[in-house]
């Protein structure tokens, strides 16, 4: 199968097997007797687009010398909005109802139930639609199944416990998104043997590319890459594969600018994708770098990075500001402590809301002794910064938590400090002095002059909304954060990590050097916009967080 810009080589079928061209023809007059369930096509007959018909007359058409299917396992990987989800009900349909395969057992799964039942959602209308399906089918949406009278089979929705699964006797399985798999195990477990009490099962993966190269999904794309390009045989496997091809992407930059391109790699376009939609879509990734990865995997089937560099300089450098500290003082703001490691840069960030922006003040500490030591190591000039009062420089060789100390009591009093989020990592020591400072760990004892102390994780879960909210006011102008140098650098320094849900958090590991500033500035902006509930609705909860 040719996918978009996938070349394929010419395959033969091995000796003995053919291509039943009724075989074919009466699996794609099942397909078209189904009718579309979403949107405009809602109730309108699902007509086969070439690539769709293509697929499915080869799959249900192959056959072997004993005339069950030669195809064991179907591989779709093409962007998003392309008809994915009815080509999986349709596959779910025909292997319960019209495979002839008595007692069939099909099964939906995903990286969760939710995700498996989107497919499990269309076929359950696409029976309702249907008053001849309706005659041998029953709906049971309690338990998400659909029940054949007339064979004794089922489908049904899976779970995403990999440990529940065993012993089934499977006819069909529609995996959902496999890029969004955590680990192997449920894939493991739906295709290893579980099929082999059937004549022809059949498995069918649907996904758009992914951002993992360890995952199962990756695995499996090189395998139908590998097949594609005549490089590996396995005469079972019908690969699919709709992409811009990342050697051609590398030999012209502009390549996926063009909608020549998206043409080829979305063959939906023009029928179920409008095009003035994915335009939009390339425009937002022209202007936010960050936008132009999800562009890149989710309109282009794209394996990209799973790291971004989301906010270039000169767009950082605009929106410097005016952030004085004399005008800010006695108004309300939060904090947003990264102690990192106690040899090297601590770092505090303030932010202030202001109307509809935002201003940031910043604090960093570093040990004296091994300042030198570190100038070298990170090519920055420590030496200079520390001069100019951009950091502070605590005696020995290891940050002194008690300067950190003073100076957050200098700004209770300076500020209204409203909330101090801290990693938890190494910090219980300090949290225990501030507390004895009159620092709240509890929010019925917090109030003025009594800031309360907020725990904050690391994680996607904790961080996503912060990242997409700090990207999103970049982008508009409405943080001023004064020019500070030490930040600059650490922004600079600053790389995402993305995972299959698209959900973003800082990745020190993969970053070049410091971006302990940043991550300080991601929890003292959380706090603040979240904050913004006390005086009315918080911008998580009027604005939609931008999905970069």
């Amino acid at each position: 199968m040719t996918g978009g810009r996938t070349k394929e080589k010419e395959r033969k079928l091995p000796k003995g097997c053919y291509y039943d061209k009724e075989a074919g023809d009466r699996a794609v007059r099942f397909f078209e007797g189904l009718k579309h369930t979403k949107g405009r096509w809602r109730g309108k007959p699902f007509t086969l687009l070439p690539w769709q018909k293509k697929i499915i007359r080869e799959v249900f058409g192959t056959l072997k010398p004993d005339g069950t299917r030669l195809y064991k396992t179907v591989y779709i990987e093409i962007p998003k909005k392309n008809g994915k989800s009815e080509l999986g009900a349709g596959f779910a349909l025909y292997l319960l109802i019209a495979d002839n395969e008595p007692g069939a057992e099909v099964y939906s799964a995903a990286s969760d139930r939710d995700q498996a039942a989107i497919v499990y959602n269309v076929a359950k209308d696409m029976v309702e639609f249907s008053p001849a399906l309706q005659k041998v089918c029953k709906t049971v949406d309690s338990v998400k199944r659909i029940v054949n009278y007339k064979n004794g089979g089922f489908y049904r929705v899976l779970s995403s416990e990999s440990k529940t699964k065993h012993g089934f006797n499977i006819s069909g399985v529609i995996f959902d998104e496999l890029h969004t798999q955590p680990d192997r195990r449920l894939y493991d477990v739906l295709t290893d043997g579980t099929g082999d009490a059937r004549e022809q099962p059949l498995y069918v993966f649907l996904t758009t590319a992914g951002v993992d190269r360890n995952s199962v999904c990756w695995e499996v794309h090189e395998k139908a890459r590998e097949i594609l390009n005549g490089t590996r045989e396995d005469p079972e496997f019908y690969p699919v594969i709709y992409g811009l091809d990342e050697a051609e992407d590398q030999q012209d930059p502009e390549l996926w600018t063009k909608e020549s391109t998206w043409k080829k790699v979305n063959p939906s376009l023009g029928h179920i994708i409008r095009m003035e939609s994915v335009r939009s879509q390339f425009k937002e990734a022209l202007e936010n770098p960050a936008k132009e990865n999800t562009f890149r995997q989710l309109r282009l089937n794209q394996w990209v990075k799973s790291t971004i560099k989301p906010i270039p300089l000169k767009i950082w450098d605009a929106c410097k500001g005016n952030v004085d500290e004399g005008e800010l003082a006695g108004s309300d703001c939060y904090g947003g402590l990264d102690l990192s490691s106690s040899i090297d840069l601590t770092s505090l960030a303030i932010v202030f809301p202001c109307g509809d922006t935002f201003k940031s003040v910043h604090r960093f500490w570093i040990p004296e002794d091994t300042m030198r030591e570190a100038e070298k190591r990170d090519k920055v000039p420590y030496s200079t910064w520390v001069k100019r009062g951009f950091i502070t420089a605590t005696p020995g060789n290891v940050v002194d938590y008690s300067y950190i100390k003073r100076d957050l009591l200098e700004i209770r009093e300076k500020f209204e400090l409203k909330e101090l989020a801290y990693d938890r990592w190494g910090a219980a020591k300090l949290m225990v002095d501030l507390q004895e400072e009159g620092f709240a760990i509890d929010e019925k004892e917090a109030g003025p002059g009594h800031p309360l102390i907020v725990g904050f994780g690391q994680g996607f879960k904790s961080m996503s909304p912060a990242c997409k909210e700090l990207i999103r006011l970049v982008l508009t102008g409405k943080l001023e954060h004064g020019g500070h140098p030490v930040l600059r650098w650490n922004i600079d320094n600053l790389v995402l990590e993305q995972d299959a849900a698209e959900n973003l958090k800082p990745n020190k590991a993969k970053a070049v050097q410091r971006i302990d500033g940043a991550v300080a500035l991601l929890m003292a902006l959380d706090r603040a916009v979240r904050h913004e509930g006390e005086n009315g609705p918080s911008m998580y909860e009027t604005q939609e967080v931008k999905v970069f």
